[in-house]
């Protein structure tokens, strides 16, 4: 018995090890097959990342040849003794971004960025011979060549510089609308002097109105971006320009993730016209349009209570004539679906003289269709064309054709300070001097003594030698300034 019972236990012990080892016999591939796939998926993670990083290092190698810094030296406001009542002028000199548009030597930048320029130059990255993906492609700081300032528009904040250079690697413009929410993004430029820079982010919006009065709209996005990123790219991730760094809204003075951007809409409207005149000339359609609020909806009893309201149409404007009224709700343009002022803006004001706009509005219940000429707005300097005498006009030695502001031209200049002096009505075609006036520009003094004649400014010239230092006085924007350079021998 007490054998049986010793058998029987022994027994038992044994069945137990026996299903103890059979289930290690299942546990253990399981664990084992387990482990093996955590690893495959690690090691595709990690290939993954791999290849992610792999192509951020070939899209930033693709573009940054086509990124320069701007370097712009001019005189303004300087601190003095607090004690002391006089306006001082001194040298100032700041650092900006720009991005080429044309390997014939274009580059974009914002106008801001050269605003008040005596002297502009740009780095032109030099790329690297060696294309091993472990070298960078920029060696050395590059090559510093002087700019001349072709155009500038403050409205827009863009401003067309060109470099004596061809071959140059120019960035494609991307199709703004196919721009999305979402979508990454990489800032290019030269924060705070920091030549070379690159950051990434995404789209926050691609149509933003910082301000509700201006139908200008920005790309916003949460790259990171600093003061001298001005002027610079924002590229998509084909490396094709998406827009132009311009400005932060930040309370510390640093990034804070939020970035502006003028969308390559716009930088593809003024390009041409910056190459072409000089200055940027815009379309009319005669209308003004405004957000529509629940309050203005109740008021004016709209069938609805968000979009954009026409708030006045010009008489005698091509949308007077083509039947557009006051009250109206724009619902598309050219197709497309207008939900806010943003979704409006560059649509309908970055337009050139000879397109045609179609709109569709709601009309109390009423859904009606509207076809509506742009005609282009002479632009002040085009108003000049008819007085110039090339012949009587050119000022050889500044490489400028100019024309007197008698009564009949300064009726012709909007928002003049000074009714009196030469207006730069052109430059001339045969002149390579590098002289930093720019069409519009009205000189009112040289060296300190008034200038209100051809005869004037000629004889002042006249009376100095090559290499003399000259401080021309001009009114530009509105604004009084003074450029400085030297006499050339021409």
């Amino acid at each position: 018995m007490t054998n049986m019972k010793w058998n029987m236990g022994n027994l038992k012990r044994v069945r137990g090890q026996m299903l103890l080892f059979l289930a290690c016999l299942v546990f253990v591939p399981s664990v084992a097959a387990q482990s093996s796939a955590q690893a495959t998926a690690s090691k595709n993670d990690s290939d993954s990342l791999h290849q992610f990083n792999s192509s951020v290092r070939a899209l930033v190698r693709r573009v940054t040849p086509s990124v320069v810094q701007v370097l712009v030296t001019g005189y303004g406001p300087v601190e003095t003794n607090r004690n002391s009542t006089s306006l001082v002028l001194g040298r100032q000199d700041s650092i900006g971004s720009g991005v080429i548009v044309d390997p014939d030597g274009y580059i974009v930048t914002n106008a801001h960025v050269v605003r008040g320029a005596n002297r502009v130059q740009v780095i032109i990255p030099t790329a690297s011979n060696d294309e091993s993906p472990d070298q960078s492609l920029i060696s050395g700081r590059g090559r510093t060549v002087d700019a001349r300032v072709l155009g500038a528009d403050t409205q827009i904040d863009l401003a067309l510089l060109k470099v004596e250079a061809t071959g140059l690697r120019a960035l494609p413009l991307s199709d703004y609308s196919k721009l999305r929410q979402g979508d990454i993004v990489f800032a290019f430029g030269s924060p705070d002097g920091l030549q070379d820079s690159v950051t990434m982010g995404v789209v926050s919006s691609p149509e933003r109105q910082p301000d509700p009065d201006s139908p200008m709209v920005f790309v916003q996005s949460d790259a990171p971006t600093n003061p001298g990123n001005s002027g610079g790219p924002l590229v998509n991730i084909d490396g094709e320009l998406v827009g132009i760094n311009t400005f932060i809204l930040t309370e510390g003075g640093g990034n804070e993730g939020l970035g502006f951007a003028i969308p390559s809409a716009t930088v593809a409207f003024a390009y041409p016209q910056f190459r072409k005149y000089g200055h940027v000339h815009r379309g009319e359609t005669g209308i003004a349009v405004q957000a529509i609020t629940p309050g203005l909806a109740a008021g004016l009893k709209l069938s609805a209570d968000w979009g954009v309201v026409i708030s006045d149409v010009v008489p005698g404007s091509p949308a007077d004539t083509a039947g557009l009224k006051v009250q109206d709700i724009i619902t598309t343009i050219d197709g497309r679906t207008v939900d806010n002022l943003p979704s409006l803006g560059t649509r309908l004001f970055m337009r050139s003289g000879g397109e045609r706009i179609k709109l569709r509005v709601l009309r109390g219940s009423q859904k009606l269709d509207f076809e509506v000429p742009v005609v282009e707005l002479p632009h002040d300097v085009d108003r000049l064309a008819a007085m110039i005498d090339p012949a009587k006009g050119q000022v050889t030695k500044l490489g400028i054709v100019a024309v007197e502001i008698q009564p009949e031209v300064a009726a012709n200049l909007s928002g003049l300070r000074i009714a009196s002096g030469l207006i730069v009505a052109a430059k001339a075609a045969d002149s390579n001097l590098n002289i930093p006036l720019a069409t519009g520009d009205v000189i009112h003094a040289l060296n300190g003594a008034p200038v209100e004649t051809m005869e004037a400014l000629r004889s002042a010239l006249d009376h100095l030698s090559p290499g003399s230092p000259i401080v021309l006085q001009i009114e530009r924007d509105g604004k009084l300034m003074f450029i400085s350079f030297k006499l050339d021998s021409q």
